[in-house]
């Protein structure tokens, strides 16, 4: 094949990429959008909703059903010591019961261990038994739960499901999240000490039993 017969076979394969590329760009600009997506000022935004995670704007008979079924969660009640730390007057919905729990004031002056789960969560699923055999000790520090990015009825069914009756309140508002700093991903689990400060329990590997629990607590109190 002489040079010239390559140069032009050149030319026609560039000319056809380019004819190729243009095709489906032009095609690429046409095709509807994905009905999961939908766009505010022009910016495409993915339409997923995340779970109301206040037991107040839950179905009542559900809820109610749920709570029955679940037996005994109980809200935490205030130690009557003076709160501190970044805990201080953070105030969230309880999730067994009706009411309003403060969490600086429920572990106010004593060391505990808080624990960050959802029902959604497989890990949590494995993690809140444990952290129960932990609780039941007799020389435990108190332990409270905390239900995030979940249906409260969907909590309350997993709670009943595992046998766990660990005091819980819920975080609708994200206002206990931002104090605690909490990543996206769960289960993930604090010690707070008796001053108020508070230490995330690293690395976060889910519990697997009450001696697991029991040396991360000693760890960081």
């Amino acid at each position: 094949m002489t040079r010239g017969r390559i140069t032009a076979t050149r030319t026609e394969i560039g000319a056809t990429v380019v004819v190729v590329l243009l095709a489906a760009i032009a095609v690429f600009a046409l095709w509807p959008s994905s009905p999961s997506s939908s766009s505010v000022d022009g910016a495409p935004t993915t339409a997923v909703a995340e779970p109301d995670n206040d037991p107040a704007s839950a179905d009542p008979a559900a809820l109610a059903a749920a709570r029955a079924a679940a037996g005994t969660v109980p809200c935490p009640a205030p130690t009557g010591r003076p709160a501190s730390g970044p805990l201080a007057g953070v105030q969230v919905p309880c999730l067994g019961t009706d009411g309003r729990a403060d969490v600086g004031a429920v572990l106010a002056g004593r060391p505990a261990l808080i624990n960050v789960w959802a029902s959604w969560c497989a890990p949590c699923r494995e993690e809140l038994p444990a952290i129960a055999a932990y609780a039941a000790r007799p020389d435990a520090t108190p332990v409270l739960t905390v239900d995030v990015r979940d249906d409260p009825v969907a909590a309350l069914g997993l709670l009943r499901e595992l046998r766990v009756a660990l005091p819980a309140v819920t975080d609708p508002a994200g206002a206990l999240r931002a104090a605690l700093d909490v990543p996206p991903a769960l289960p993930a689990s604090y010690v707070v000490r008796a001053d108020g400060s508070v230490s995330r329990v690293d690395p976060p590997t889910p519990f697997r039993s009450a001696e697991e629990v029991a040396a991360a607590v000693e760890r960081l109190s």
